[in-house]
Order: C-alpha cells, then sequence, then structure tokens
C-alpha cells in the first residue's frame, strides 16, 4: 500500500498545494518588494538601476526561498514523509 507522497493521488493533491503556496507567496514578494522600493525611494530620493535590482533579489529572493523552504518542510510534514524516517523494514 502506498502512503504519502509515494501514493500518486496524496502527492498530486500535495504539489498542487504547493504551486497554491508559492503563487500566493509571490504575490506577497511583489508587495514587499514595491513596499521596500517605495520606502528607499521615500528615503534616498530616485534610485539606480543597480540598487532596483539588489532591492529585487534582495528582498524578493528572501521572501521566496523563505517560502519554498518553508512550504517543503510542510508538505514533507503533512504527507508523511517526515514519519517515514522511523519506519525500520
Amino acid at each position: 500500500m502506498a502512503e504519502g507522497l509515494n501514493d500518486p493521488a496524496a502527492r498530486a493533491h500535495a504539489w498542487r498545494r504547493y504551486r497554491r503556496l508559492m503563487k500566493w507567496m509571490a504575490g506577497f514578494a511583489l508587495l514587499v518588494v514595491l513596499g521596500a522600493l517605495a520606502a528607499l525611494e521615500l528615503l534616498f530620493g530616485p534610485l539606480n538601476w543597480v540598487t532596483v535590482l539588489a532591492a529585487i533579489g534582495g528582498f524578493g529572493g528572501t521572501a521566496l526561498l523563505t517560502a519554498a523552504l518553508m512550504g517543503l518542510v510542510f508538505l514533507s510534514s503533512g504527507t508523511g514523509h517526515d514519519e517515514d524516517v522511523d519506519r525500520r523494514q
């Protein structure tokens, strides 16, 4: 009997949830980047294109990487993959 991510239906459901989470987080990261760019421009005046790219990479990349890694943790835990470590055969 297939369990966790070994079950095709459970795997498909888990990855759909993960992709949905990442879409939401991409939208959130976009808001974070736009807010950060607005704050930087308010504080420092017109921004150089290098500064804009650095802000996009720094703020957006951090938000997306954090979401991706935490999403994988929840995916692993929610499908029983974490418990597979304790099952000795």
